[in-house]
This record gives C-alpha cells, structure tokens and sequence, in this order.
C-alpha cells in the first residue's frame, strides 16, 4: 500500500513535507499537487529513482520528464546557458504553469531527457510543491501521478487509482486549480516554439517574446485521424513497426495520450453540424446496448433532453463556452467519472480553439487519438 498524507494546501504541516522530502532524497516516489495536475517526483539526479519512475508509471524511455526546482536561479546546474528571453518569460510567469526548454548540462541524467541535449524546467507556485522542492534540496523530475496515457490525476485519490502500490508516498493536498498541464515553451529554437499549449497562453506568451505555435501543431486541417463526414479516414501511423521509438522534445506531444479507458471520439468544428453528428453516434450506440458518455457545454443541454431519460447515457455537462478555466480543471476528472460509471464510448462535443481553450482541445485531440470526426 502506498501511503497518503494530507496536508492543508495553503499551509502544510512542516513535518508531513520534511518526510516527503527524505522519502525523495533517499531514492523514493512521491506524488504531490502542483496548481496544474498532480506531479510524480523523484530526485532528478539519482538515475536509479528517475528509472524505477519510467517502470512504475509504465512510461517509455523516450518521452522526457519536467524538472520541477525552487527559483530561476536554481536552474544553473541544470542547464549549459540561458538562452535569451527565458528570464523575461521567467519573470513573468515563475512560479507558475510554464516550462521553459534549454541546452542541458552534463549534470543531468540522460535518462531524464530521453537522451537528448536539452532539458524542460519549471518552478511551480502550488505551497505544496514548493515546500517539497525546498524540504527535499534537490531537483525534483515529476511527470503527472498516473499510468502512461492515461488521463492525468487532479485528485490525490486519482493517484491511488492508478499507482497505488507501486509508490511510496502521496501527498494529499486536495484538488489541483488548473486541471491541465503546463504549457511548455523550447527555448533552443529561434524563435521559440510553444510545444504544449497550457494555462500560460500563447496570447500571453507573445506579449512578453516572440513565439510560434509548433508547426502543424493541433490544427484542424491536419489529415492525421480526421474524418471525412462520419466516415473515419484511419492514416495513424501510430504502433507501426517501422516506426520506432521518437525522442520528443517535450511531454505531453504523443498523439495518443491523456485518454481515458473507454473509446473516445472528438466532435468538432461547425458547432451545429458537430452536435448533430454526436446525437446520431449517441443513438446509434445506445441501439446497440452500449454506454455512452457525453462530455460537453451547458449550452448543449437543449440538444439532449430527449435522451436524458436513457439509462446507459452518462451526460456530462462541464461548463459554459464562456468559461474555459472551469471546463480545464473538471476535464480529466470527468473522464475518470465516465470510466468509473462503466461508459463504453465517450462522445466528446468540442469547444473553441484560442487562448486556454488551445490547450483543452489539445488535450481532447490526444485522447481520442485519432478519433475526430470535423464538421
């Protein structure tokens, strides 16, 4: 059994952090919240615990894990130089939900960085986290507390569901605010390139540097796994033995990722047409006996009256289009809810696709992976 401790999350007990930052500096696994998602830590510097993180967590070797430290200036030993903009961004939005790529330094563990020259970096604003990294007086790499793909844990139970166990402690600081992960930004292209959308918005991001969304990145016309009408174009070329394994410069850029148990399929684009093609998935799949989640807008509601009464339809309706923060933070728990009612397909209505909405449909894009119907 893995062990929880809770703790107030604006003030936590001293004693809880100082044995949650031995457990780390002795070579353990502790999850613990940031304002994003729940992180898993270990000491960034022991490749023994950074290992027995990738096998707990069931994550291939070559996707990098985020650094979590305590200041900008305690990125020094992490990293070769400092490219230029990154203490503006820095300033800006440290602590926070912002991770910064540079050239790392020989310091680092390969392993960590999937081998590659350059390492992620941030400094969370939660009080727990930032109390851990100060307990603990090392470099904390923390990717999110659950199994790999899975959606990422906004709760302390969530942890348990998925790595109970196979962890030594978690540190219950009740839920997280964000609910998405950071937005992460490769400081070693020029420009700098934003390869994961997140709370710190591009809109936001370009008002302090010069940045570009990377190429190809989310974009509606992008071929892989669309649809043509309801008529699934599968071009995924994910799982291919030619393909190998791909180095990624940043979590969080797998196609398939973030997905629940249960099938889901994304409907977007011409709002009308997308909510009518769900309603007919919907109907055909309860005709088939099956359970069918809906995530989608309170402004939906209307849509579905007729089907409320349908006892293997779990409806979910998590928040106005006018309300993207709210939507953000129950997102993933939805998800989770929905496996738990035993849905057999979840049928996702999607939403905007500017400033923090950027990151939910990214996020819904790499759950359905692949499945997206366009309108």
């Amino acid at each position: 059994m893995t062990d929880v401790i809770r703790v107030s999350a604006d003030d936590p007990d001293p004693a809880a952090i100082a044995r949650a930052g031995d457990c780390l500096r002795r070579g353990g696994l502790v999850a613990f919240p940031t304002e994003t998602v729940y992180g898993l830590g270990v000491n960034a510097l022991d490749r023994a615990a950074v290992q027995r993180l990738f096998a707990a967590k069931q994550r291939p070797a070559s996707d990098p894990l985020i650094v979590h430290v305590g200041s900008f200036e305690s990125i020094a030993p992490l990293v070769s130089h400092v490219p230029q903009g990154a203490r503006r961004l820095a300033e800006h939005f440290w602590p926070g939900p912002l991770t910064l790529v540079f050239p790392r330094s020989a310091q680092v563990p390969g392993e960590v960085t999937a081998g590659l020259p350059s390492v992620a970096v941030r400094v969370p604003a939660h009080p727990v986290a930032r109390a851990l990294i100060h307990a603990a007086a090392v470099p904390v790499a923390a990717p999110s507390a659950n199994l790999f793909s899975r959606p990422s844990p906004t709760q302390a139970s969530h942890v348990i569901d998925d790595l109970d166990g196979l962890i030594d402690l978690v540190v219950d600081g009740g839920p997280t605010a964000i609910g998405l992960e950071s937005t992460v930004v490769d400081l070693t292209s020029d420009p700098p390139v934003v390869l994961r959308p997140g709370a710190v918005t591009i809109e936001m991001l370009q008002q302090v540097i010069h940045v570009q969304m990377l190429k190809g990145f989310g974009t509606r016309d992008s071929e892989r796994g669309t649809r043509d009408g309801d008529r699934e174009i599968d071009v995924s070329t994910e799982g291919s033995p030619s393909a190998g394994p791909v180095r990624l410069p940043s979590p969080g850029m797998l196609e398939k990722h973030y997905s629940p148990r249960a099938t889901l399929t994304l409907y977007e684009g011409e709002a009308h047409s997308a909510l009518e093609s769900l309603l007919r998935a919907a109907r055909a799949a309860l005709a088939e006996q099956k359970s069918v989640g809906v995530i989608a807008a309170e402004e939906d509601r209307p849509a579905f009256e007729p089907l409320e009464s349908r006892d293997t339809l779990f409806l979910r309706l998590i928040g106005s289009r006018d309300e993207p923060a709210a939507v953000a933070s129950r997102l993933y728990t939805t998800m989770r809810e929905l496996d738990a009612a035993g849905a057999d397909v979840i049928l996702v209505h999607g939403f905007p696709d500017h400033g923090l909405w950027a990151a939910v449909q990214d996020r819904l894009r790499r759950a359905a992976a692949g499945r997206i119907v366009r309108k």
